[in-house]
């Protein structure tokens, strides 16, 4: 089968590189900033690896017919797409949608990668066959693969090789025999600290004279050289589990990837000082497409997880037939089935790209991106306000319900119509981790950003759209009248200009 959660965290535990407030931690797997997150990724392989899972969560590798994850899967046609989906589906569901970068999104984009051969040969044949042999490792051992694909936000006015000093943006420093030097520091790298590769490559607009710094290469965690600076965990300082559900076990964590003077052998180098390369690799290619379609997919499952919580909150606090929350919850729902909706609809119009590869349909992604970027805030905004104060009045902890001469009044006075003390504590909690805890308000600032900046996402989805079938509405409907016009006049299918029959007499015209 596909590779075990023992087998996953069994990888992590080598020579890697990562520091947190000032210490170099000894082992990802049992550190409290990581360790939980660690296990939920490993509940992820287990999952797939389960023989019950094995239709819905495996293809035959093409190499030997082992099975291996679906996230590898290049489709050739919609019914691939149909099978990612439900994979993917699958996998989100088990974090709530709360792991961003679980190892299914970085896959698939190595499978649009794959899936495009022929666009890496354009940098030379070498290139094309390391994309080959790496993606076949890649998915034949079900790696966990990140990235850090945006440079440092140093002078953001000022292009790569124009910075203060060479190479505070990654780049390539020189070449030794059999491979390339990297130098620099590349962000963001979320769920870097517990995967096995990274994706080191920039997908902001180079200019002329970047050449250094456009390339695109894997790494592994445990190359000499490559140290990784976390953020604040938010696993750290949570009294419990029950009162912070969420930020105990699902903090994936993001972190600054430093190259000093790292070693990248070339069998593990795909584009190499090529702009147009560097630039095209995710979008002439399907792999943004089938990147963020896995995204798209993971924030529906989130979305549904917060819908349904909202609704048992109300349920529960007997509130749930007024009309007003009936109300709430509907445009909850609203939300939650246009996401899904778009992820169907863009997998109905997929088509066949120039590479082969079963492409799912651009303009009704990124208009995805694009309302949820918007709309997650909303979300979050109109939860606090159907809410109110009592996510606020909760006990300070757990530990209230446990001691005796505390929990007698919890469960006397924090109570519902339709829940107990404990049970109402345990839904708001788990509320308010996801839309009020430190773990939440960076899964907001996830949600707005993670696909890049919001008129950036509404280019992408500008340069998708088909403007040319809109505008041949336009010219339709100015070609079906002019000055000497003196009628209304209606279009006939071919776009002429048919006279509207008179209305009967007595009755106007509709």
């Amino acid at each position: 089968m596909t590779r075990s959660g023992a087998d996953y965290l069994a990888g992590l535990r080598n020579d890697r590189t990562v520091y947190l407030n000032g210490e170099r931690v000894a082992d990802v797997t049992t550190h409290p900033a990581f360790a939980e997150a660690a296990r939920s990724v490993a509940a992820l392989y287990d999952m797939a690896n389960d023989p019950a899972n094995r239709d819905e969560m495996t293809f035959p590798s093409p190499r030997d017919g082992r099975p291996v994850n679906k996230s590898w899967l290049i489709p050739r046609t919609r019914e691939d797409l149909a099978a990612r989906r439900v994979a993917i589906k699958r996998t989100a569901d088990v974090s709530y949608g709360l792991l961003g970068r679980s190892p299914d999104h970085v896959a698939s984009f190595f499978a649009g990668f794959a899936g495009a051969l022929d666009f890496f040969a354009r940098g030379g044949q070498q290139f094309a066959d390391n994309m080959a042999r790496f993606y076949a490792k890649a998915c034949d051992e079900d790696l966990y693969l990140s990235y850090a694909i945006v440079q440092p936000s140093v002078d953001r006015a000022k292009p790569a090789h124009q910075q203060p000093e060479p190479y505070l943006y990654a780049g390539v420093a020189g070449e030794r025999d059999g491979g390339i030097v990297l130098r620099g520091a590349q962000m963001l790298a979320t769920g870097g600290v517990i995967s096995d590769w990274v994706l080191v490559t920039v997908i902001l607009p180079l200019r002329p004279g970047d050449e250094d710094y456009a390339f695109s290469a894997v790494v592994p965690l445990d190359a000499p050289g490559l140290k990784m600076y976390c953020r604040r965990p938010y696993a750290l300082g949570p009294t419990s589990v029950f009162d912070y559900p969420l930020s105990t076990r699902f903090d994936e964590m993001d972190a600054l990837v430093v190259l000093d003077d790292v070693f990248v052998p070339w069998e593990h180098v795909f584009v190499y000082k090529n702009l147009e390369l560097t630039a095209g690799q995710f979008g002439v290619t399907s792999a943004h497409v089938l990147g963020n379609t896995q995204a798209h997919i993971r924030s529906w499952a989130k979305l549904q997880f917060l819908a349904g919580l909202v609704r048992r909150i109300s349920e529960r606090n007997g509130v749930i037939a007024r009309p007003d929350v009936v109300a709430h919850l509907g445009d909850l729902a609203t939300k939650v089935s246009l996401v899904e909706g778009l992820i169907m609809a863009a997998e109905a119009q997929a088509s066949l790209d120039q590479f082969g590869v079963m492409r799912p349909y651009d303009a009704f992604l990124y208009a995805s991106q694009v309302l949820q970027q918007a709309m997650y805030p909303e979300i979050m905004v109109q939860v606090r306000g159907m809410m109110g104060g009592s996510v606020i009045q909760l006990p300070s902890s757990a530990q209230d319900l446990l001691v005796p001469e505390t929990a007698a009044d919890v469960n006397r006075y924090v109570r519902w119509p339709e829940a107990g003390g404990e049970e109402r504590v345990k839904l708001l909690k788990l509320l308010w981790d996801l839309v009020g805890s430190e773990f939440g308000s960076r899964h907001l600032q996830y949600e707005m950003f993670y696909a890049g900046e919001p008129n950036a996402i509404k280019g992408r989805e500008y340069r998708s759209f088909d403007w040319a079938d809109a505008e041949r509405l336009v010219d339709q409907c100015l070609a079906s009248y002019d000055l000497r016009t003196a009628s209304a006049s209606t279009p006939t299918p071919d776009g002429a200009a048919a006279s509207q029959p008179a209305a009967p007499t007595g009755q106007p015209r509709g």
